[in-house]
């Protein structure tokens, strides 16, 4: 009988765990793989804030797991949510999964497996205010990206209609809090688009004059870099209209706008957009686990595992990508970075391989290759192999890496000659505005003569 893995998210750590246990001889395999997600696609989260800011379509970068695994005869797809974990019975439990308006998939179902390896991610985190996820959206999901897209957009579009001074200014202040590599990426792109995608579209306002407020509590941007990367993308940032604010600390959130604590001081700042690029949490199935098994859990909900990835106590069980925490050798949490989850799904394939075959292997070690943040057009910080590199060479490099490892050829192939045609003529083409236009409808109603309302969200 063959050795049944069942991989739990189709992310970076889920899919090179699947794709080094795949095969695609239609012999007898001595690993049968079943891979389960909630959606039925990888996405390539890297290039979210693309989609978020109208220089990517969705499809360009999501690929359905299918289609990826159509020529692997031991790996079997399913479309399905974790619910529970049997660790006596070496089950999983699916729930409900409802799929649009066609029907729903059975209510409970059961899928056996002898090594199980969980990747479910992480989830955004508010620090313990999760009412302001309804005002300040995160950046994990498509649905996410389209949200974004549209509350800028649409930011514009209202400011417009905006007769107001006040009302207008409020509506082209946009707030990210954050400045990690994901809040310095969605202000680098959101201040092209203020500066050159929509300079010259409107009548009423000058997009350029858009205020950019990037949040930091620590002193600087991309803390995690050496501090002359950081500074030279602050002054990237700059350039394009972005107002970088470190040491300050968000105390509270409304539709209306921000308050800060900046240095013990109080500031607020009137804002009708803001974004979070602050914080993340780990997927709630790291809680179950925890209860299932007795393994501890760090701050962010993070499963602390052993030096070969699994839970301590339960040897057939793995944990990696953004739900795996520290190891019980005592070594600090690695980075919630996809290189950190292809490199633990390979491993973990390669570590059930060899112990089939009776085979010992060595603990996990992370190879860091580098990291590299995007800021604009030719504009770029990057760290590789203790090289530090800025501008146009780490710009070219961040497009390289990012181009070989998204998935799939057709998609390597329409977002080269997508950003080959933003770079040389400055436009988005993704552009749209899907859903209810946010507070379009409410500008044009206070421009109206004689009325007095508030504007929100």
């Amino acid at each position: 009988m063959s050795h049944r893995v069942v991989v739990v998210g189709g992310g970076f750590g889920g899919l090179y765990a699947a794709r080094a246990l795949a095969s695609s001889s239609s012999g007898r395999q001595p690993v049968e793989v079943t891979l389960i997600d909630r959606r039925n696609f990888h996405l390539f989260q890297p290039l979210l804030y693309q989609v978020a800011t109208g220089g990517l379509s969705a499809v360009d970068i999501a690929y359905p797991l299918r289609v990826i695994f159509r020529h692997a005869k031991n790996v079997h797809t399913l479309l399905g949510e974790v619910v529970d974990i049997d660790v006596e019975r070496r089950v999983v439990r699916l729930g409900d999964l409802e799929i649009s308006s066609v029907g729903e998939l059975p209510p409970i179902r059961e899928i056996p497996y002898d090594s199980l390896i969980l990747a479910t991610g992480s989830r955004h985190f508010y620090f313990g205010h999760e009412r302001w996820g309804q005002i300040a959206p995160g950046l994990k999901t498509l649905e996410d990206a389209q949200e974004i897209r549209r509350r800028i957009l649409s930011a514009f579009e209202a400011g417009e209609q905006e007769a107001d001074p006040d009302r207008r200014h409020a509506w082209l202040t946009f707030v990210i809090v954050g400045g990690g590599p994901t809040g310095v990426e969605l202000a680098g792109a959101l201040g092209e688009i203020a500066n050159d995608t929509l300079r010259g579209e409107f009548r009423t306002i000058r997009p350029e004059e858009a205020r950019i407020f990037l949040i930091e509590a620590s002193p600087r941007v991309l803390g995690f870099y050496p501090a002359d990367l950081s500074e030279k993308a602050a002054a990237s940032l700059a350039k394009l209209g972005v107002l970088p604010l470190t040491g300050a600390h968000v105390v509270a959130i409304d539709a209306q706008g921000v308050d800060l604590d900046v240095a013990g001081q109080h500031r607020r700042i009137e804002s009708r957009t803001v974004l979070w690029a602050a914080g993340v949490q780990a997927s709630g199935l790291g809680a179950i686990l925890a209860t299932k098994t007795g393994a501890a859990l760090d701050r962010a909900g993070r499963v602390t595992v052993g030096p070969y990835l699994a839970v301590p106590g339960h040897g057939e069980m793995y944990v990696i990508g953004d739900l795996a925490g520290a190891t019980t050798t005592g070594t600090a949490a690695l980075p919630a970075v996809a290189p950190v989850a292809m490199q633990q799904g390979e491993y973990v394939a390669g570590l059930i391989k060899a112990r089939l075959k009776g085979r010992s292997t060595r603990p996990f070690h992370y190879h860091d290759h580098g990291s590299m943040a995007t800021i604009g057009r030719a504009s770029a910080v990057a760290l590789i192999a203790g090289l530090k590199l800025s501008g146009w060479l780490a710009w070219a490099a961040w497009l390289f890496v990012h181009l070989m490892y998204l998935v799939g050829f057709q998609n390597r192939l329409l977002v080269f000659i997508q950003w080959a045609f933003q770079y040389f003529t400055f436009n988005r083409r993704a552009r749209l505005i899907t859903g209810q236009p946010a507070g379009v409808a409410q500008a044009a109603q206070d421009a109206a003569p004689g009325s007095t309302a508030t504007l929100s969200h």
